[in-house]
């Protein structure tokens, strides 16, 4: 791709007529309407409470926004093959309970494994991390397992994952005496490398938390995946047009599965660093949290007619969308009413996503 030359670029707008220009206007404001509308959102509650803009506030959406990039990237990759996962947020549950379990203290009195032998906290870190990613990539592959070979429904497979994730989720908080009570009482070795901060900033000497480097590095490597390997040109071109990516010798199936399987390994990585970051893990983690990631790749530019997305993209995404939340919560608007504005961002932003795809067309 060639560099972007602003003369060029100006010159070809100057030339255009004065009809050409309204809709150029006219389009640019339909099309970056919803970034649009929360960026003045943002700057709005800025201005009703100026604490929204101070080191504390900014520091706590970054982390927010770190927290839940990976299975927003993870699950992007599924929209750019045209279908999505439902499944996400089971496995995130699911992962956190498992690290959770296997990583509590070695002194907790309720411990659900008090036989796990405790080794060096660097072994027991990568090694439940080795375990929780074998699994989501396990869920992975049985999606993309479906979706591939028997030509079924990403929404319908997934949606089909998602309950047998939740029942294995109950079975195993029920284990060993367990009887889903919430799983806590953590190594503290294993908070301090997800929790723990080697840089802290402004007056305040607000510290940063490590997991905000761990998804910086995730993001680093999923650009390049999708960017520079041929997987990620696979991806692209499955998503835009399957059939012609089939006789142009791209092994869709296989592909496909691929992008299942990477999907799988980020929501488990994020469920590992949710687990220490809330501290308390019960089936109820990782609800919903499937919602918040569509609705940040949609608002990402991460198209659902297939072949259209990027990872500077879903950053952008999951960041505006952790910054309105964040300010509805500095505007005390109730949870229950932040569903329906959450809603109505997944739906505004699909109905531009496909506004731009008919206009294209």
């Amino acid at each position: 791709m060639g560099k972007f030359n602003f003369k060029q670029r100006y010159a070809e707008f100057s030339a255009l007529s004065a009809k050409e220009k309204h809709t150029f206007w006219k389009e640019f404001f339909i099309n970056n309407s919803l970034y649009i509308f929360l960026v003045i959102a943002a700057i709005g509650i800025g201005i009703y409470n100026p604490k929204f803009f101070g080191i504390p506030s900014i520091v706590n959406m970054l982390s927010l926004t770190a927290a839940n990039l990976p299975i927003a990237m993870g699950i992007a990759g599924t929209i750019v093959l045209t279908g999505t996962d439902l499944s996400a947020g089971r496995v995130v549950g699911l992962t956190a309970c498992m690290s959770a379990a296997f990583l509590q203290a070695a002194d907790y009195a309720s411990k659900m494994f008090p036989n796990i032998p405790q080794l060096h906290p660097a072994v027991m870190i990568l090694g439940t991390l080795l375990i929780v990613m074998a699994v989501g990539a396990l869920v992975g592959l049985v999606n993309g397992f479906s979706v591939a070979k028997f030509g079924l429904h990403p929404f319908i497979v997934t949606l089909a994952t998602q309950l047998i994730v939740y029942g294995i989720l109950l079975l195993f908080t029920n284990m060993n005496g367990n009887n889903g009570a919430p799983i806590s009482g953590l190594a503290g070795y294993y908070k301090e490398v997800v929790n723990g901060s080697i840089l802290h900033v402004g007056k305040e000497n607000v510290p940063i938390p490590n997991y905000v480097w761990y998804a910086l590095v995730l993001a680093i490597v999923m650009w390049f995946i999708w960017n520079k390997t041929r997987f990620g040109k696979n991806m692209f071109a499955c998503g835009s047009n399957p059939e012609a990516a089939n006789v142009s010798g791209v092994n869709v199936a296989k592909n496909t599965m691929m992008v299942f399987i990477l999907a799988g390994i980020m929501y488990s990585f994020t469920g590992f660093i949710e687990a220490a970051r809330i501290g308390s893990n019960s089936p109820a983690t990782g609800t919903n949290y499937e919602l918040d990631a569509i609705a940040a790749c949609v608002i990402g530019g991460v198209s659902f007619v297939g072949g259209i997305g990027s990872i500077s993209g879903i950053i952008v995404g999951v960041l505006l969308l952790r910054i309105i939340f964040v300010g509805l919560t500095f505007l005390s608007v109730s949870a229950n009413l932040q569903y329906i504005i959450k809603g109505l961002i997944i739906l505004i932003a699909c109905a531009i996503d496909m506004r731009k795809y008919l206009v294209r067309k």
